[in-house]
């Protein structure tokens, strides 16, 4: 056999002999020509004439059955919550910062000012998060914002999960306290590490 003829039949070997345009033949077992319904497909299986079915009522979604309405809401019946129903340590903090610089420093910048990005290209400037308004907001409220959005700002439900939305919640908190700290809030074994200002912008 002739060199060449080898790569040939493993060009060969890799066709599935389904050169015209006609429906497949289904064979059992045969994974590449399976029956299956496309997206958006209909079908005459369901009385909707959809091959995509709704959700069952009911259904919770993956991680999240042990969240309670407080936690989906952000609300206690009509009032908002005024703290973070969930356990606030250094993890959740530090999610808090990732999520935040992903999904809302090109707005609000990462230092919360409202000076993003987008802001800077002609966006609506969004609320400064250290304004005294933003510091007077319950975390529901903020936590609600993010959620469902607010003038300008679209929802992020369906981007960000619950817990990471909370986690926002709790660096928004951050960032507010450091733009309003003051010396006595730092423990006085650190307060040597803290620079001097320069005096220069």
């Amino acid at each position: 056999m002739k060199r060449w003829c080898i790569p040939l039949l493993v060009l060969l070997a890799g066709c599935r002999g389904q050169a015209s345009s006609d429906p497949p033949i289904h064979v059992f077992g045969d994974m590449d020509w399976q029956p299956k319904f496309q997206p958006e497909e209909g079908t005459r299986l369901f009385p909707d004439g959809r091959a995509m079915r709704p959700l069952v009522e009911g259904t919770v979604a993956q991680g999240a059955l042990d969240e309670s309405d407080a936690v989906r809401t952000g609300k206690d019946g009509d009032t908002f919550l005024a703290m973070a129903p969930i356990t606030v340590d250094e993890s959740v903090i530090r999610r808090g910062q990732d999520r935040f610089n992903i999904y809302c420093a090109p707005c609000h910048d990462q230092t919360g000012s409202g000076q993003g990005m987008v802001v800077k290209r002609g966006y609506p400037p969004p609320i400064d998060l250290a304004s005294d308004r933003a510091r007077g907001l319950p975390d529901g409220e903020i936590f609600h914002v993010i959620s469902n959005g607010v003038r300008n700002m679209p929802s992020y439900r369906k981007q960000i999960p619950v817990r990471d939305r909370w986690a926002i919640v709790t660096w928004v908190r951050v960032l507010q306290q450091s733009q309003h700290g003051r010396i006595d809030d730092v423990p006085e074994a650190q307060r040597g590490n803290i620079a001097k200002e320069s005096g220069t912008p």
